[in-house]
């Protein structure tokens, strides 16, 4: 059997009274976790899933998820999670693409889900505590977890690079059961007493992987935190003995900056994890010396889902660092000719292993340009010290990343070539000194066009999720162009400052 639901099986059948999932006041022990997923396993088989099928989940986090989640997963459909913060013309992309057959929804973000569930013909699940929980409730769980091949594939993750639509990583159970134990076992060293801090997005693959499926795998207590907030986030670690935390350098520089009450106790918080981004080595070394406790950086993408190298636990940690490839997996790093590089030099990040997606969801041509001769190149530059340490150097791609949110600058592009006075644009990523970057958009207008700089930002903020529209716009005369035509990103240099949220 080799579901990724079985996780969630064998540990209720381990450990059915621990605590599984916290949200708040509302606790469910594995067994109870279990039970309602086989339920909605059962409601779902009921509306005509079958394994293979996808099922789109569109929710914050909450206890829905998890539920949800490993629902789809031991009905043998393939979960395609997605970000709350979507608005419709995003989320019926998704669903269009992904050929997804149902979605489930949680009644925050439910009206944009209905309005893409409609326009692409989707049926479409509110998880409303009162009608949901009484229709899951009423049904019988399913038996036995739907038998899966480890090749098959499990979640689909939707990234787009810098360039073209979003494409669906498409990872398997193998994929993301070694990826998960990994974590589990060697990374995080945690076990059914552990408490991990449950503030990465579920949706995401860091915190899915790393959160979410090795606080199953190790039958531990997740503690969810639907919206991150330092003060929140700081009295969750006090009143429910966080021991992990897990977070994106954003959420590092907020914890220092709110400061811990000193009514609060921490004491039991050994371990703190940094991905998504650099950490500054600044932010590293005063968070160890305030929180009293070890951070180590790693590093991974949707495609490697994710975890691809780790700072471990048992050897000497470097500062700067996203450590050593992990077990089952190689990293080397190639030059623009293919050829590996040596310690010392610079080359793009290449990843061979058992965490290596499938390939791109109905994406041949893609999948052949970033798997080749069986490695997949990431588009990040790096050097490798002799002791086998890798230290990001700069991304190849133009990915912005703010606050832990990856955006795709390709993508807003789109969305502002739509404006009727915009003639040209750039999307670009300026240093934030909270948000890590900041979008910031360089606008060319068309002749006789006017607008204003409020004007072109509300126009990109009510089409897509309020962490990718640019807070900053600029006007220009040109954009610099190379010979070709094509516009240079590295010459533009953008000096205003974002405005307040």
């Amino acid at each position: 059997m080799d579901n990724l639901a079985t996780l969630l099986a064998e540990s209720a059948w381990a450990e059915g009274n621990r605590v599984a999932i916290r949200q708040g006041k509302i606790v469910l022990t594995y067994a109870e976790l279990n039970d309602t997923s086989a339920r909605v396993a059962s409601l779902l088989q009921a509306k005509g899933v079958r394994a293979g099928d996808r099922v789109a989940l569109v929710m914050p986090n909450v206890t829905y998820f998890p539920i949800a989640y490993y629902g789809i997963l031991r009905a043998g459909a393939v979960a395609v999670p997605m970000n709350p913060l979507l608005k419709a013309r995003e989320i019926a992309f998704t669903l269009r693409d992904s050929g997804s057959r149902i979605v489930l929804a949680f009644p925050l973000c439910a009206d944009a889900v209905a309005k893409a569930a409609a326009e692409v013909g989707v049926d479409c699940l509110v998880t409303d505590p009162m009608t949901f929980d009484t229709l899951v409730r009423a049904t019988e769980p399913m038996p036995e977890t739907v038998d899966r091949a480890a090749n098959d594939t499990a979640v689909i993750l939707y990234t787009s690079g810098t360039t073209g639509t979003p494409k669906g990583a498409e990872l398997t159970h193998r994929n993301l059961m070694t990826n998960a134990t990994s974590a589990a076992k060697t990374l995080l060293h945690v076990g059914p007493s552990d408490v991990l801090f449950g503030g990465l997005p579920l949706f995401h693959a860091f915190g899915q992987t790393c959160a979410l499926n090795a606080a199953v795998a190790a039958a531990a207590t997740l503690t969810m935190l639907p919206r991150f907030e330092p003060a929140k986030a700081l009295e969750i670690m006090h009143r429910d003995g966080v021991t992990v935390f897990l977070g994106v350098p954003t959420m590092f520089t907020a914890l220092l900056h709110a400061g811990i009450p000193d009514s609060y106790d921490l004491s039991r918080l050994h371990l703190a994890v940094s991905g998504g981004a650099s950490l500054p080595v600044e932010v590293l070394h005063t968070f160890e010396r305030e929180f009293g406790v070890t951070v180590l950086e790693g590093y991974g993408l949707s495609e490697t889902s994710p975890v691809a190298a780790f700072n471990p636990p048992d050897r000497p940690r470097k500062a700067g660092s996203i450590g050593v490839p992990i077990r089952g997996v190689e990293l080397k790093l190639v030059a623009d000719d293919g050829t590996t590089v040596g310690p010392g030099e610079v080359g793009e990040i290449a990843i061979r292993g058992e965490n290596v997606m499938k390939g791109y969801w109905s994406r041949p041509d893609a999948t052949a340009e970033a798997i080749r001769d069986g490695w997949f190149h990431s588009g990040d530059l790096a050097r490798v010290d002799e002791d086998g340490y890798y230290f990001i150097v700069d991304r190849k791609k133009d990915l912005i990343i703010r606050g832990g949110y990856n955006v795709y600058p390709r993508e807003i592009e789109e969305v502002l070539y739509e404006h009727p006075a915009v003639a040209e644009v750039a999307v670009v990523g300026v240093p934030h000194e909270i948000h890590g970057e900041e979008v910031a958009a360089v606008v060319t207008l068309r002749p006789g066009a006017q607008t204003t700089v409020d004007q072109v930002r509300d126009y990109v903020k009510q089409r897509v999720a309020a962490y990718k529209y640019p807070r900053i716009v600029t006007f220009a005369d040109a954009l610099p162009k190379g010979a070709t035509g094509k516009i240079l990103k590295r010459e533009i240099v953008v000096t205003q400052q974002a405005p307040e949220d």
